[in-house]
């Protein structure tokens, strides 16, 4: 049997490396797709959630007889009706699912009412009597570890504490030519997902219960779903794809119990929630708000020698996975970079401020901020190009890293350094500085650098799994776990399962994110879907053309070894054999036609004391150029020009990569100078778009992608590793320290608003005004 290997070069492949078009691409842009939430159905009703008052308050009763005697109501459940386990979380199940005794932010849930109408359910809502005790409000994280504070959970308000030492800092400092020391403060952001939190679920006659709700993890919120239901998860099924975005606000539980509650109350008719934007800005989780301190020390040669980090996180009511955000935080607080001396800690602590959980970049973005915004600090009163004192002080593959482990997989960081430095914004850009649009405008040119872990770190099951089945009509269906939540996963799957085959990718269909139809394949976060599922089917295909073949020499009664895999067919001695002939042939034989791929994601094999799970075996590297333009008289800043230099190892799909890449700049342009939700005395002041700003169109710069690939991945498939989080980290850097190159204004506060730079500006002048004295 002669068959292609997986690590061919370029030149040889005919779908990897190639700009295919996303397969799910022509539904979505004509509108054909239906999401979870676009369903309705004849005999549906409709669910709605009683959210609690207060951010925090004692439960003294609830009365629901008002509610329940409403015409069109169907049923109202409280905590009574929950047959199972009344919490949930990924990992510390500390949320309830309807709350009985205490709320502890104003997105708890406290009942369910189930109607014939929408409207009906909202009446019935108003309509629950529910007794409240206030109590205090804790708000302020810093204080909240306090031990005056009010504990809002029984072990106190630090959920997590993590530390990271190595070396000697304080004999560091001492040593130094240089310190810089900062205190950085970053916001609350907003997913702000197209598709609110939303679906449907229905138990049919048999007591099967199917929950259609997008997620990026099908099978562990089954898991969590059986669990308060109290429920044989055989008998659950958890449709969770096609979403419309997540970026990880879809990763913990939303709705999906909600559901399967209400389900079993209706009688076999289907149940459909759909949260409005205000319910989801309220109840749906949000990035953390972070106070970073740092103290950054170097040589005047501008080699680093120490770096002291404390960063507190506010996680709001609940753990979700606050603990680990504050993990990854610190793992990468120090950068791509080999600091000999660190001192590294970090606070995930509890809050009546909503909620707080998985956001791309999951902690890495708030803490990228302070160490580039040191680099250049440092380069500037060394004298240094800010270019060349990072290429100084990168590590390297097979180096150690500021963690102290020997960073053993692939490393681009110098390589995006290299592109950066020789990419016509950075080359020329005096100037592109030099063409303001107005007198009073300032341009400003800066880059910074950054990475990602790849998957789930050391102590966590890290795993995927796929299938290849053979279907009648001579097509395959690739069905990995893993969820497609606008990443185009799905495509990069196709190509990899196209390319082992052998075939036109128009002969593979992809089903994600379904547990009848698909193995547990973990979850869409970290960087890991396409590393992880891609390298699923790669561990897969293989045993298909092995299937094939097999089959096809004993159609033709030939030898194995003489069968030879061609495009769309196998060919021996003049014959061929289609697949729709093998699959014919395998049906009447009844025999299987699917075959699985199973992988384990490479970790290393001892963590780092008291770091919660780092070091990371796998790191996605990327460098940022940017440009903007400051209106001096205002303080209104606009991105001009983005360079995005990633290292991705193997590129599956340019266009993919380059969505990825945009999406990420124009996320980043967002969180660094317009995003933030306001939360106070724990009650949401932001409340919908109308007061919480994203970037549109007019914000979008241009945007250059160019890709290294000069470090392939040997575990990844075709050498291919993540880089879905690290497209939207150093761009925050790069753009803060691109308004200090245009204007002389540090801004250490986001989001750089143009009331903060303007007040900025006029500080600045005070301060020239004052030395001139």
């Amino acid at each position: 049997m002669k068959q292609m290997n997986e690590q061919n070069n370029s030149k040889d492949l005919n779908w990897i490396g190639k700009r295919v078009k996303r397969i799910d691409g022509p539904e979505k842009v004509t509108g054909e797709l239906k999401y979870m939430t676009d369903y309705q159905f004849d005999n549906m009703v409709w669910g709605k959630v009683l959210r609690a008052k207060y951010p925090h308050a004692r439960i003294k009763s609830i009365e629901i007889e008002k509610a329940e005697q409403l015409p069109g109501v169907v049923c109202v459940l409280t905590h009574k009706d929950i047959p199972g386990f009344n919490g949930f979380g990924i990992v510390i199940p500390d949320q309830p699912v309807l709350c009985s005794d205490i709320v502890r932010c104003t997105g708890d849930a406290v009942a369910l009412v189930a109607a014939e109408t929408e409207e009906i359910a909202e009446q019935a809502l108003a309509l629950i009597e529910v007794d409240y005790e206030p109590l205090e409000f804790v708000i302020d994280a810093e204080k909240a570890m306090t031990p005056s504070s009010t504990k809002l959970h029984p072990d106190g308000n630090i959920h997590s504490h993590v530390i990271i030492k190595n070396g000697d800092t304080d004999k560091a400092f001492k040593e130094a030519d240089i310190i810089v020391e900062n205190t950085f403060y970053s916001p609350r952001q907003m997913h702000a997902f197209i598709e609110t939190e939303g679906g449907w679920g229905v138990m049919d006659e048999e007591g099967y219960i199917t929950i259609r709700c997008p997620g990026q993890y099908a099978h562990r919120d089954r898991a969590q779903i059986a669990r308060a239901l109290a429920y044989n998860p055989e008998r659950i099924r958890v449709i969770s794809s096609p979403i419309g975005g997540a970026f990880g606000g879809k990763d913990e539980i939303t709705v999906q119990i909600y559901l399967g509650l209400l389900a079993m109350y209706t009688n076999g008719r289907p149940v459909k929630i759909h949260l409005s934007r205000e319910e989801s800005v309220i109840a749906g989780i949000k990035r953390h708000p972070f106070k970073v301190q740092m103290k950054t020390a170097a040589r005047k040669d501008g080699t680093l020698i120490a770096n002291e980090v404390r960063a507190v996180a506010d996680t709001g009511a609940y753990a979700s996975l606050g603990g680990a955000v504050i993990a990854l935080a610190i793992e990468h607080s120090c950068g791509p970079y080999k600091i000999p001396n660190v001192n590294l800690e970090g606070f995930c602590v509890y809050t009546n401020n909503g909620i707080a959980g998985a956001f791309r970049g999951f902690g890495v973005n708030q803490v990228c901020m302070g160490i580039e915004t040191h680099m250049d600090m440092i380069a500037e009163k060394l004298g240094m190009d800010p270019i060349e004192i990072r290429k100084k002080n990168v590590y390297h593959q097979g180096e150690m890293s500021s963690l102290g482990h020997i960073v053993q997989s692939s490393v681009g960081t110098y390589k995006t350094l290299e592109a950066a430095e020789n990419c016509d914004l950075w080359k020329n850009r005096e100037k592109y500085k030099n063409e303001v649009s107005e007198p009073w405008k300032k341009r400003g040119v800066s880059l910074a650098t950054s990475f990602h872990g790849i998957g789930m770190g050391i102590g966590l099951p890290d795993y995927g799994a796929a299938s290849i089945e053979l279907l009648p009509d001579g097509k395959f269906l690739v069905a990995v776990g893993c969820e497609e939540i606008g990443g185009g996963n799905s495509t990069a799957y196709a190509q990899v399962a196209a390319e082992l085959l052998n075939c036109d990718i128009h002969l593979i269909k992809v089903v994600q994110g379904d547990t009848l139809q698909t193995l547990d394949s973990g979850t869409v976060t970290a960087s890991r879907s396409t590393y992880t599922g891609g390298r699923a089917v790669a561990t897969a295909a293989p045993k298909m053309v092995s299937l094939l073949a097999e089959t096809a020499a004993e159609i033709l009664n030939v030898p194995l070894e003489s069968v030879e895999i061609k495009q769309n067919c196998l060919v021996s001695n003049g014959e061929s054999l289609t697949y729709q002939q093998i699959y014919n042939y395998l049906h009447e034989q009844h025999r299987n036609t699917r075959i699985e791929g199973h992988f384990i994601l490479p970790k290393e094999k001892t963590e780092i004391k008291g770091s919660g799970g780092a070091p990371h075996h796998l790191y996605g590297y990327l460098t940022h150029v940017v440009m903007v333009e400051v209106d001096t008289l205002t303080g209104e800043t606009d991105v001009l020009h983005v360079v995005s230099i990633p290292d991705a190892g193997k590129v599956i799909n340019p266009q993919g990569l380059e969505g990825q890449a945009e999406g990420g700049a124009v996320m980043g342009i967002g969180y660094t100078l317009y995003e933030d939700i306001v939360i106070e005395n724990g009650y949401h002041k932001t409340k919908n778009f109308t007061d919480y700003i994203i970037p549109t169109i007019r914000e979008t710069p241009i945007i250059e992608t160019i890709p290294v690939e000069d470090a392939p991945e040997k575990s990844g498939p075709f050498g291919a590793k993540g880089i879905g989080e690290v497209v939207m980290i150093p761009i925050i850097a790069a753009i803060m320290s691109a308004i200090y190159d245009a204007t002389g204004a540090r801004i250490f506060h986001l989001p750089a608003t143009p009331e903060r730079i303007f007040n900025a500006l006029k500080d600045l002048k005070k301060q020239k005004a004052h030395s001139t004295r």
